[in-house]
């Protein structure tokens, strides 16, 4: 007698929590919070700000549930979780736009339970050779080309078991998809986020590339986040 498995419930049914950090992104939200609700499925937005001088809460609060929180991207990412309620969380940050398709292509991917999360791949606003070349390797699955500019999903019981962000000052997403990736695999979605160029249009293209090289592998060899945050500018003014 055949006895057919139990199937895998749709991806598609799947309610999905997306968490954006935001401060003084009067600029990009609104485009952001567009791009997010234009998607298909069941998706909930909760922006959090963390302490706005600029338009921001009023316009993020026309499309999503705004919540205040301490200034901090992990401390923000943490508190927006807190209060999600979808079975995968994405975290996105305020000046960047989700493809289409993207979270439709995401659930195709968390329906392999081995996929404990993932990034979508990158494409900057500015059209630079250097940045399409950045771009471009952010479709391989190299831990060094995975950040949380690209978009960070996980599942929401690994990012419970994890205990979420540790609110480090800097390379919170780092730490997070390197534990991430010792509770499964790590997907890469080929369904671009579109984000800002403007740190590297402020310090010069070459010169920010450069920089976080060096922020990078610095914090691999044993560097704390804390002077490197000082190293980096967070903080200062």
């Amino acid at each position: 007698m055949h006895v057919e498995r139990p199937r895998e419930q749709e991806p598609y049914q799947r309610r999905v929590s997306v968490i954006v950090p935001v401060l003084n992104e009067a600029e990009h939200i609104e485009a952001c919070l567009q791009s997010v609700l234009g998607q298909s499925g069941e998706v909930e937005v909760v922006v959090v700000d963390g302490g706005s001088t600029d338009r921001t809460p009023e316009i993020a609060g026309r499309h999503a549930r705004v919540l205040r929180s301490r200034r901090g991207r992990a401390m923000q990412m943490n508190a927006g979780a807190h209060i999600a309620t979808g079975q995968v969380l994405v975290f996105l940050h305020g000046d960047t736009v989700l493809h289409p398709r993207a979270l439709e292509a995401m659930l195709h991917a968390l329906a392999n339970e081995r996929v404990a999360g993932g990034t979508f791949t990158l494409r900057f606003d500015t059209p630079h050779p250097l940045l399409r070349c950045y771009a471009w390797a952010t479709r391989l699955s190299s831990r060094w080309f995975r950040y949380g500019d690209q978009g960070i999903f996980v599942r929401r019981a690994v990012w419970e078991r994890l205990g979420g962000f540790r609110e480090l000052p800097i390379l919170e997403d780092v730490d997070l998809l390197r534990r991430l990736r010792r509770m499964g695999r790590l997907a890469v979605v080929q369904r671009p986020v579109t984000t800002s160029a403007r740190r590297f249009r402020a310090r010069g293209i070459i010169r920010q590339q450069l920089l976080n090289g060096a922020i990078l592998a610095s914090y691999t060899l044993g560097i704390s986040p804390a002077r490197l945050a000082r190293w980096y500018g967070i903080g200062r003014g």
